[in-house]
């Protein structure tokens, strides 16, 4: 919908006094999703609250396309871009490469992978249905998401052959909620968000679990917080390890490289 440039003022100015950083492009995103007048004060009235833009637009921009998202699910974040690129990397290397993401949510990576690479085969997985609803929407394929916790959701005959896992696994120490932004703490699941004391409950579990589920040369890369390295590295000591950052300091994408995957072992669950 269009709106007199009035108006647009009024609902920069009420988006500005609420917070909104970057109230211009909030205002421009609302009005073209609303219908009517009436429905645009009602997602104004929704964003004012509090509530993310775009869990009430019901899109997200992710490496340059919209994936749909919605109220209850976790919403992928632009520095995950840099993930997504590290995975098209890695997958470009082999002829129809298998695809996992793991702890997917609305499948942000999986999606854009597929995308760049038509021919590959992904999957993923996750314990939220209303995750996995949009998870299924996203990759318009519901036969590749699986109901279920990390790579134990899979099916079987999965095991020995998938070349890449990329996983935005929840990476959040419990006690860092408070700390947390409001649109994230008030309005996203917080299993999507917590990990444990430290945050390495997924990590970790991933780290363990990759080689038995990896081809011979296969990838696991997984973002997370620079100080969780070290442990995440403690359970994969043979993997080749590469390390990417972007402008975030804190955050970092780790590429482990497993070339003698170790399949006999106990499996981590």
């Amino acid at each position: 919908m269009t709106s007199a440039p009035a108006a647009e003022d009024s609902l920069v100015t009420r988006l500005r006094a609420a917070g909104c950083v970057f109230a211009e492009e909030e205002a421009s995103i609302l009005r073209e999703a609303a219908t009517d007048d009436e429905d645009l004060v009602r997602m104004c009235a929704r964003r004012v609250a509090g509530e993310p833009i775009e869990h009430i637009v019901g899109w997200v921009e992710f490496a340059g396309r919209r994936l749909a998202v919605g109220p209850g699910v976790f919403v992928p974040r632009k520095r995950s871009e840099l993930l997504a690129a590290v995975g098209i990397a890695a997958a470009a290397e082999r002829v129809r490469p298998v695809i996992v993401e793991p702890y997917c949510g609305a499948a942000p990576l999986a999606a854009t992978i597929r995308d760049w690479l038509p021919d590959a085969r992904v999957y993923a997985t996750d314990v939220d249905e209303t995750a996995l609803r949009y998870a299924r929407r996203n990759l318009g394929d519901p036969t590749s998401v699986y109901a279920g916790p990390d790579l134990t959701a899979l099916p079987a005959a999965l095991r020995g052959s998938v070349d890449v896992i990329v996983a935005v696994p929840p990476y959040v120490p419990d006690t860092a909620l408070a700390l947390m932004p409001h649109e994230a703490a008030d309005h996203e699941p917080h299993r999507a968000l917590l990990a444990g004391p430290d945050g390495l409950d997924h990590l970790t579990t991933l780290a363990a679990q990759a080689p038995q589920w990896l081809v011979d040369g296969g990838v696991l890369a997984m973002e997370l917080n620079a100080e969780q390295m070290p442990a995440v590295i403690a359970r994969a000591p043979h993997a080749e390890l590469t390390v990417f950052a972007d402008d975030d300091s804190h955050t970092v994408v780790v590429r482990l490289t497993f070339a003698r995957p170790n399949r006999g072992g106990d499996e981590v669950r």
